[in-house]
Parts: structure tokens; sequence; C-alpha cells
């Protein structure tokens, strides 16, 4: 078990790929792909555990390929030109600080959609959204073994939304295979570390933009 012969990279379908925050709705997730992602083109479903079922959660493949060992730089997963009701979905979805959750061989992934640019603007209408096309998978290995893997944005790698009107973006990752010699029995307490780092970034961030009559609602 989690020895690696074919491990995919699956994507918890109810948006935890994409969750809203916990500060305007701590209830309200979605599915990956109800916003204009790039779809895999033979999509499967993993069959759900109990408590998946219970949680209305549904994992189901995700479009990026992360063969063991395999480093890629700039893999284009697609080009879309997204419609102005597209690129609105994503607008929304990054206004409400939407962060999404992935999982490769049992190991929780956690990153942002996009961002706000709020600095030095005082007035909303004046705000400027992006997302980010290019996620980049650093994975550690110890012999035939995942220990650790972390998903990050390219802060540069950034698509304007902030106007209504069609867009052309192109979706990529990269993958960059290191080896560590964590073994493989405390994989689990790294894995809970890089989630708290996580839901301390996301509670800070929320700290940052929330109004002074809005109480913040904290990872437990």
């Amino acid at each position: 078990m989690h020895r690696i012969i074919d491990t995919k990279l699956e994507i918890l379908c109810p948006f935890t790929p994409i969750r809203s925050d916990l500060f305007h709705n701590p209830s309200e997730t979605y599915r990956y792909l109800d916003l204009p992602f790039c779809t895999p083109a033979h999509l499967k479903e993993k069959k759900e555990a109990l408590g998946e079922v219970l949680n209305g959660d549904r994992l189901v493949s995700a479009p990026y390929k992360l063969d063991f060992l395999q480093d890629k730089d700039s893999e284009i997963v697609c080009k879309k030109k997204l419609t102005k009701e597209e690129a609105a979905q994503f607008r929304k979805a990054v206004a409400k600080d939407y962060y999404f959750q992935m999982y490769y061989d049992d190991l929780p992934i956690w990153g942002f959609l996009g961002k706000v640019e709020r600095e030095g603007k005082s007035d909303p209408s004046e705000y400027r959204y992006y997302i980010f096309k290019h996620l980049h998978f650093e994975i550690f290995y110890n012999k035939d073994r995942v220990i650790e893997i972390n998903a990050r944005t390219d802060p540069s790698a950034l698509v304007d939304l902030t106007e209504d009107k069609e867009v052309d973006v192109e979706f990529m990752y990269s993958v960059k295979w290191k080896e560590t010699n964590t073994p493989f029995e405390k994989r689990m307490e790294n894995s809970q570390a890089q989630g708290g780092s996580f839901k301390n970034s996301f509670n800070l961030h929320l700290a940052i933009v929330a109004p002074r009559d809005t109480r913040l609602i904290l990872f437990s």
C-alpha cells in the first residue's frame, strides 16, 4: 500500500477543490469542475468511503499527470478562451477567497485560486482580480514511497479578470521530485504541519482583508 506504481493526482470534488473561504460562508463548497478549469479527457471518480458519502465529498481525477520521478517544466494543461460569463465565475471565486484542496496518494494539498489587488485602493471598484495560471508541485519521496507533496502558485503567472470581457488563458503546471530521509511512518506529521501552515496563512489573509464589523471564523 502507498508504494508507487501508478499514483494519480485526485481532486476532492465538492470544491474541496473549491471551498468557499471560511469568512463569507463556512459551509459553502463547490465541485472543482463547476468552475471553467481544464477538464480531464477521461474523468474518473473514485469510489467513496462512508465518511466521504456522508460529507457529500467525491474524488475525481485531476487534469495533472504526476508520474513517479518525472520532473516537468511548464507543462500545458489546456488553452482556453474564457467567455465573459466564465471570467465572471472566476472573478467571483477570487473575490470570495475560494481555495482548492487536492489529494495525491492520500496526502492533501491546498492553495488559493487567485488574488485580489487591493493595495493603495480605498474604493472596491478599483480592485483588480487575478487567477493563477501556473501550479507547481513539489513532491518528496523516500525510495518508492511518496512522503510529502506541496503545491504553490507562481505569483508572476497571473491572468487579469477585472474587466467584463473574454480572456485567453493558458493553464500550466510543473513538477519537481526531491529525495528525503523522512520515513514513511512520519509522512502524516509533515502533512499536518503543511495543513497548519496553510490555515495560518489563510487566517492572516482574512485578518488583513476583513472589514471591521466582520467576525472572523478561524480554523480549529
